[in-house]
Formats: structure tokens, C-alpha cells, sequence
């Protein structure tokens, strides 16, 4: 039960917005570059990202990174190169968001749909690829960038912030408890200030115990104070949570409709036929 629980949370997560995303045409791609890659790796990253010399392309600098993330993670985490890249392709209105990623090892596809719709991005296809393994933050910074340049709209500072804390947040917290756990939680907390957004902080810290309670998760005090101070500046941008809550139910019906389809029941077989596996394994040690 905690483990479907989970799955709606975190689908629930990814797709909460907080701002409108401008009008972009669906197909449009844009690709973005960590600006310390060699000419060797940008070509294969490039080609990774299915990009040619004459894709439109935005460089990213380790500088760019420092200035959201700098005062949110330890700058041997955060590095001094920028080199993981990625690409946005814009899709039909209503489909969602849609990541992959390869050699990327901290900054998980959770967390980057989390900032990216904190941010107002949706509909597209998001693909993070680096030459070797690396955090990913340099990703994440430059498709926010990417997004700007392509809806020719400016995301205000604070909510840029705010998307990398959310990031850096649920990183943090998935280091204590497991990051499917912490998107969860994530995901709860969210769904309960759709229903009913607190009017105080005492309000609040109920909606986190219980939603950690609910879903079995432990929290320590500095962890409960951490998502107090984090859905505070949330509630600050005036986030629409009646679209909250409308975006919830669609993402029930879209777990709904994916177990009934065929890939959906392919998918449950695949996963229990692994399980079995597992317990059949355990079982030939102990025969």
C-alpha cells in the first residue's frame, strides 16, 4: 500500500504547477551545453541529445550554477565545471513532463521535474546526459535557462530560487530516508495544502507530521523546520493550489489508466516476476 502510495505521490509531485508556462510550438527543442566540456565531448553530446552543429544551443557555466545552488550545497558537491547538458523538446499541451538521464549520480529524474514545474515547465520531453558521471546541476540550471529563452519569458528570481531549494531539499531528505520517500513526502505535503492551504505554521508543521505519518516516514525536528521554512516561501509565490488539487486528480486518472492499459499490466508482471525471483533466490540459499 506505501509503495502505491508512493507512486501516485511523486507522480502527484511532478505535476504540480505554480506558474503558466508562455506558448511554445510542439517540436520545438532546445538544446543546452555545460560550458567546460572539450570539443570532443560536446560533439557526442550533442549527438547523445539528437543535435546537430545548426540545433539551437545555450552554455551554461559553472558560475550560472553557483549563483542558485551556492548557498544550498557543499561547493565540493557543487564542483567548479560545469559538464552535464541536456535538451527540451516541446510537446502537445496536456501530455506532461517526461525525463531521462545518463551519468548523472545526485540530482535524480524526480528532482529535476520538481524545480522544472516549480518553474512553470511543462509538456516536453527532458533528456540529462554527461560524458562521465557527475551531479547534474548544471543541468538543472540550464534548462531553466533553456525554458526562458525558448517561452521569451522571464522567471522571477524567487521562484528560481525556491525551484532549486525544492531540489536541494528533497536531494537532501532522499540521503536520510530514500529519494522515492522523500518525492512522496513531497508529493503529500503538496496534495494536503491543495485541499486545505494552512493559515499558519502550526497548521502547517500538522500537515507535514501527518502527511510523514500517513506514508510511514520518521522525521527529525531540523527536518520538519527545513520543510516548514521551504513551503512557506512556497506559499509566499501565490501558487494557485485549487489548480493544485485539479492537477492531483488528473494524475490519479493517469496511473489509473496506465495500470488498466496494456504497458501498464506489462509492466506490474515484469516487476512481480523480479520479486519472485528475489524470494526464490533467498530460498536456494537456505535449501
Amino acid at each position: 500500500m506505501k509503495g502505491k502510495m508512493a507512486i501516485l505521490c511523486i507522480i502527484a509531485l511532478l505535476l504540480t504547477p505554480i506558474y503558466a508556462l508562455a506558448d511554445t510550438a510542439e517540436g520545438d527543442v532546445i538544446i543546452t551545453l555545460g560550458e567546460d566540456l572539450d570539443k570532443q565531448q560536446k560533439e557526442v553530446m550533442l549527438k547523445e541529445l539528437n543535435g546537430n552543429d545548426n540545433s539551437e544551443t545555450i552554455t551554461v557555466s559553472n558560475a550560472e550554477e553557483r549563483k542558485y545552488l551556492g548557498d544550498l550545497i557543499p561547493k565540493a558537491q557543487l564542483g567548479t565545471r560545469a559538464i552535464s547538458s541536456s535538451s527540451i523538446t516541446y510537446t502537445a499541451k496536456g501530455t506532461g513532463l517526461e525525463v531521462e538521464t545518463h551519468n548523472i549520480n545526485w540530482v535524480t529524474k524526480d528532482m529535476y521535474l520538481n524545480a522544472l514545474i516549480t518553474a512553470g515547465v511543462k509538456d516536453a520531453k527532458i533528456k540529462v546526459v554527461a560524458p562521465f558521471e557527475v551531479s547534474g546541476t548544471a543541468a538543472l540550471t540550464g534548462l531553466i535557462k533553456a525554458y526562458e529563452v525558448s517561452s521569451d519569458e522571464v522567471i522571477p528570481e524567487d521562484v528560481k530560487k525556491v525551484a532549486n531549494q525544492e531540489m536541494i531539499e528533497t536531494a537532501k531528505l532522499g540521503d536520510k530516508i530514500g529519494a522515492e520517500d522523500a518525492a512522496a513526502l513531497m508529493a503529500k505535503i503538496k496534495e494536503e495544502m491543495a485541499k486545505n492551504a494552512p493559515q499558519s505554521d502550526a497548521e502547517l508543521r500538522g500537515i507535514i507530521e501527518q502527511a510523514a505519518k500517513e506514508l510511514g516516514i520518521s522525521l527529525t525536528e531540523e527536518q520538519i523546520q527545513s520543510l516548514m521554512d521551504l513551503f512557506n516561501k512556497m506559499k509566499e509565490l501565490n501558487i494557485d493550489w485549487n489548480q493544485v488539487g485539479e492537477q492531483l486528480n488528473q494524475a490519479r486518472e493517469k496511473m489509473t489508466k496506465f495500470l488498466q492499459s496494456e504497458e501498464g499490466q506489462t509492466f506490474l508482471t515484469k516487476l512481480k516476476d523480479f520479486f519472485v525471483s528475489i524470494i526464490e533466490a533467498i530460498k536456494a540459499l537456505f535449501s
